[in-house]
């Protein structure tokens, strides 16, 4: 049943996406998450702390989330099952999972720097890329605009497509829910900054933890989807895995980055500007073009729309094999 969750969850979302007056009107799951993580840490993270106490406080916040999180999404799965029955309450279920999984939105949001760079030029990209990037978009020149775009697409078909899937898959309603809270702990607090360093340190670690898996089934998945798209290269995309994934300041980004890069054709990540911060990062697709266009972006969304659509054949084989094999 959790890889039939995982599976319809997905095909809704592909779907319909988020329904915008739903978020306008009640939110949306991870903004609830925010708000638990953001009143816990104006509360207990303080400046005057010892560092010491601060990781302990980062570490009860943590757990409180993932007990929060976890807890309500059991509830709600046992609850809607006991009103309604097995195949309506599974449906609904669906139905809530879908929010957990952003692969409709991930595709219109970089889809929209390629249509902004095409329509109104590099001011344009800039103000389309400032949506899906931690850098200074202002910074950044045509090619820089493109290639934070891919390197976003490719970070978070992991981490918001990939990885919600997979935990949906393992652990039902409440596993996609935990890693929800997980993630979004990482993306709040998991900061090498004075404020998040102790503090967050928990969270930074344990979204390392509960990526890999996911991490590595994303390049997977790019490395098939290039295999079926015409111009994208599937044996370079190998490569670049193999060879650059692990160079990675993040033990997870660099598996699907290199994949991308590998096969497009094209030099992602290396040196790059946060916050006024310039982070030497590793290249990944070493002696691919620098110079990327709206059109990589183009072939980029062709290849994540495939890759998705081969991680929904992979959560289907599973349950249909058991079955196959109860019948034979």
């Amino acid at each position: 049943m959790c890889f039939a969750l995982a599976f319809t969850a997905m095909a809704i979302e592909r779907v319909t996406g988020y329904p915008a007056a739903l978020l306008r009107r009640i939110g949306h799951p991870v903004t609830w998450i925010g708000a638990i993580i953001t009143a816990l840490e104006t509360r207990l993270n303080r400046s005057d702390m010892p560092a010491l106490r601060r990781q302990a406080f980062g570490l009860f916040t943590l757990i409180l989330l993932v007990l929060t999180s976890g807890g309500a999404a059991f509830l709600v799965e046992i609850s809607v099952q006991a009103l309604l029955g097995v195949l309506l309450g599974f449906m609904v279920t669906a139905v809530v999972a879908s929010a957990l999984v952003a692969q409709r939105s991930l595709d219109e949001h970089v889809q929209a720097v390629a249509d902004a760079l095409e329509r109104d030029g590099l001011a344009g990209g800039r103000r389309a890329a400032s949506m899906i990037v931690g850098r200074d978009p202002d910074q950044l020149d045509e090619a820089a605009v493109c290639r934070a775009a891919l390197e976003s697409l490719a970070e978070n078909y992991s981490d918001g497509v990939t990885a919600p899937v997979f935990w949906l898959a393992i652990g039902g309603l409440p596993g996609g829910a935990i890693y929800k809270a997980i993630n979004t702990a990482d993306s709040m607090i998991g900061h090498l900054n004075d404020r998040y360093r102790d503090f967050g340190r928990a969270a930074a670690r344990l979204d390392d933890l509960v990526n890999l898996p996911a991490s590595r089934l994303s390049a997977l998945t790019i490395i098939a989807a290039a295999a079926l798209t015409d111009g994208a290269n599937a044996r370079a995309s190998l490569a670049a895995v193999r060879r650059d994934a692990r160079l990675h300041r993040s033990p997870n980004a660099g598996w699907p980055e290199a994949a991308m890069a590998g096969a497009l054709g094209l030099e992602l990540a290396g040196p790059r500007v946060y916050g006024g911060v310039l982070v030497d990062d590793a290249a990944m697709g070493r002696g691919g073009r620098r110079e990327a266009h709206a059109a990589d972006i183009r072939q980029a969304l062709r290849l994540y729309r495939r890759a998705s659509l081969i991680l929904m054949a992979l959560i289907v084989i599973p349950p249909t094999t058991y079955s196959l094999s109860w019948i034979l």
